[in-house]
């Protein structure tokens, strides 16, 4: 076990394990222009903490930098070169998000992530049906190598790391953004940053996925090969374990299935005979760090830990010859789900605190949340606090200059092995089910994912898992009023499709029209790899060759959706999980439960039917966790639940509640489109002659929205942290009412 120094005066580090733990940070230190004896000096001169601190010889784990990487990825960690500042943005238009990215990197900001809306992420043109209601409302719209150009106007590609959240539509993505470095004179070969390109991640929680898994994979297999050869400073892919936690995994669960996606992916590169220590590598890895401190901070070593011994397990020797392939770099992002509508400047603690986890974890790089995005999308003053967050940490509390200061606390070693533990008994039944791809298609990862959240919720609604000023310390008065960032996305549509027209009246039509059917017929290939960097059918080089043409993002997709059709998700609700965990914790939570399920019984006796509710997502939305949770746990107080699809047209969701006869759709939004799509839905239902079904609304709702909501018909609307039996209780009331006001005019004709 690892202990910390306990001396009246530190000492120089002499132990052989330190000896090896200097000649790493020397290399380390010299690209810093700091030595490890300037920091040394300091120490004994009573001005700084001894850089790294040590056990006895043969203590485990051995020092950051040194397989397994427990402690560290590199040996002088923060001292040498303070972690990354890179803030996830983008929003409204390229023009916007620009000016937004430029003000930033002149605050201190050290690193682009850029945000893509939700058409752009699905391969929807912003002028398409589908887009219309989320056209630069989650992020920037792209729709060709004009908006990438925009995009990065007067920042240099170059020097400038650029990390792009993307998965569905990451072929053509990645293409506009190599067309428009070399346009602005930058080659592939100078570009650094990171494509998350984690499609397996996408099926089970996120859903920005467009095409099947198998074809999917293969498109990852084609960037592995272009960037191994063309683009040797980027990082090919980012395994997310991120979005699986917003979804509701636990730690163990998020940490399990992110580093099992990672083997898959070595396998992928594998199977198209890819140089897998190239892909290893340039692999990056994403985690969300919650509010469970200790936890966050153990799950980060316990991942560095993990990645190393099952590569070196699996892979060392036939395919993996260098260390550097076993070494997990993560970026982290503060959790999103922690964040909390009511008194929201509350969530700056949250941030900070969460924010240190990760610094203390070891992360390379960070996002911090801003504090009013359980609300709406972060203004520019709540961003400016969120950046400022990581520089006081990393400017004014000293935690840069010693290595895993954690390292040796009994506690700590112990929990970060107890993590380690669970997630390689979760890893063995992926192995058993077949691997990552195997409990993906099948649906098991997903139900897993989601047993997890309904569980939590249940927690939450109990009060076991405390949120202050939701469940506990609450003021009962109103929260503070803050700004909220208002995108016209109607407006934003309307620039954009006036964009598109316009390159495409200046393009040459029959040059678009042979690079789409040279992907297309290279994308109906079947067991070829087309993986090398410099064959003429790779996927990524194609799609350089369209978007160099001027092929819009929807185009090359459709040419790629005309070949590999679109992926449906499949599977069931948790049913049993949330009222299961609710009744485990005291009379009270059981009670609320008891009681709204026998509201529905009452229900049941004044209609003849439990009440019949549709559980909706509409436009391109694919965050599932709070409509999933819902289903669920209103399947468990009795409701006849029917769980829509994903994707749908306000149009489609009518038509789904009228043929299922229900009495309310409960639509689930996350990401600013309610004020068009919304009203659409209770147009549609009114026009087929169904006004008497219920609409109501949950989700990131802000107070300004309220009111046109309800003007247009919607019956209530429940923010975040709103208790399941209480939002029942409330679906029910209106529900009755409906039904009670549909029979007055039929006993009053009788």
């Amino acid at each position: 076990m690892l202990r910390l120094a306990a001396r009246a005066r530190p000492r120089r580090l002499s132990t052989t394990a330190a000896d090896a733990w200097r000649a790493l940070a020397a290399k380390e230190a010299a690209r810093s222009g700091r030595t490890v004896e300037s920091r040394l000096a300091e120490q004994e001169e009573g001005r700084s903490p001894e850089p790294c601190y040590l056990g006895p010889e043969g203590s485990s784990p051995p020092p950051p930098g040194v397989f397994p990487f427990t402690r560290g990825a590199y040996a002088t960690m923060y001292s040498a070169k303070p972690w990354t500042i890179r803030q996830y943005a983008g929003f409204s238009s390229a023009e916007e998000s620009n000016a937004f990215y430029r003000r930033n990197v002149a605050a201190g900001q050290q690193g682009l992530s850029v945000a893509f809306d939700l058409p752009t992420h699905r391969g929807y043109d912003s002028d398409h049906e589908r887009a219309a209601g989320d056209v630069g409302l989650a992020g920037v719209p792209v729709d060709s190598v004009e908006d990438v150009k925009i995009l990065f106007d007067g920042i240099d590609l170059g020097k400038m790391s650029v990390s792009m959240t993307m998965n569905g539509a990451v072929l053509p993505t990645l293409a506009m953004y190599v067309v428009a470095a070399e346009e602005a004179g930058v080659a592939p070969e100078q570009l650094s940053g990171t494509i998350q390109n984690d499609i397996l991640k996408e099926f089970m929680v996120r859903n920005t996925y467009i095409y099947p898994p198998a074809p999917s994979l293969r498109a990852i297999q084609d960037i592995f090969g272009f960037t191994a050869g063309r683009m040797p400073r980027f990082n090919s892919i980012s395994v997310s374990g991120y979005h699986m936690q917003e979804a509701g995994a636990d730690a163990a669960l998020e940490l399990a299935f992110t580093i099992a996606d990672g083997l898959e992916y070595l396998n992928c590169a594998v199977e198209a005979g890819i140089d897998v220590d190239k892909v290893a590598q340039r692999l990056s890895f994403f985690f969300a760090i919650g509010m469970d401190h200790h936890v966050e901070i153990a799950k980060l070593r316990a991942a560095r830990t993990l990645w190393a011994e099952l590569v070196k397990e699996r892979f060392w020797g036939a395919h993996v010859t260098s260390e550097r392939s076993l070494l997990l770099r993560t970026h982290c992002q503060t959790s999103g789900y922690s964040l909390t509508a009511q008194e929201p400047l509350n969530n700056v603690a949250r941030t900070a605190l969460e924010a240190l986890a990760a610094v203390h974890g070891g992360a390379q790089s960070l996002h911090t949340n801003a504090f009013d995005e359980a609300i709406a999308l972060p203004t520019e003053h709540s961003a400016r606090v969120a950046r400022a967050t990581q520089l006081m940490i990393q400017e004014e509390t000293g935690v840069t200059r010693v290595a895993d200061p954690w390292g040796g606390s009994y506690f700590m070693e112990a929990l970060t092995s107890q993590l380690a533990d669970k997630a390689r008994e979760i890893i063995a039944d992926v192995d058993a089910a077949g691997g990552m791809r195997a409990m993906v298609e099948s649906g098991e990862a997903k139900r897993r994912v989601e047993d997890s959240a309904a569980k939590k919720q249940a927690r939450v609604d109990a009060g076991v898992d405390v949120v202050v000023g939701v469940n506990k310390h609450v003021s009962g008065e109103p929260g503070e009023a803050v700004d909220v960032l208002r995108i016209d996305d109607q407006k934003a549509r309307r620039v954009q499709a006036a964009r598109i027209a316009a390159m495409k009246a200046s393009r040459d039509d029959d040059a678009v029209k042979r690079c789409l059917e040279k992907l297309h017929a290279s994308a109906l290939l079947e067991d070829v790899s087309t993986a090398a960097h410099d064959d003429p059918r790779n996927l990524v080089a194609l799609c350089v060759d369209a978007a160099r043409a001027r092929a819009t993002l929807g185009e090359i997709s459709d040419a790629l959706r005309s070949a590999w059709g679109e992926h449906v998700a499949s599977g069931g609700l948790a049913v049993g999980s949330y009222v299961g965990e609710a009744r485990r914790f005291g009379s009270e939570a059981g009670e609320a439960f008891s009681a709204a399920a026998r509201r529905v019984e009452a229900f049941e006796a004044l209609d003849g039917r439990r009440p019949r509710i549709l559980v909706a997502k509409v436009g391109m939305d694919g965050h599932d966790r709070g409509a999933n949770v819902v289903a669920a746990g209103f399947a468990d107080l009795g409701f006849d639940v029917d769980a829509g699809p994903l994707f749908n047209l306000p149009e489609e969701v009518a038509n789904q509640a009228v043929d299922a006869d229900v009495h309310a759709v409960g639509v689930s939004t996350m990401a600013a489109g309610h004020n068009t799509l919304v009203p659409r839905i209770v147009e549609a239902l009114r026009a087929k002659g169904a006004g008497h079904v219920v609409v109501v609304v949950g989700g990131v709702v802000p107070d300004c929205d309220h009111d046109h909501l309800k003007s247009h018909g919607v019956a209530a609307i429940f923010g975040p942290g709103t208790p399941l039996p209480v939002a029942a209780m409330d679906v029910l009331d209106a529900v009755e009412a409906a039904v009670l006001k549909r029979r007055a005019p039929r006993a009053e004709s009788a």
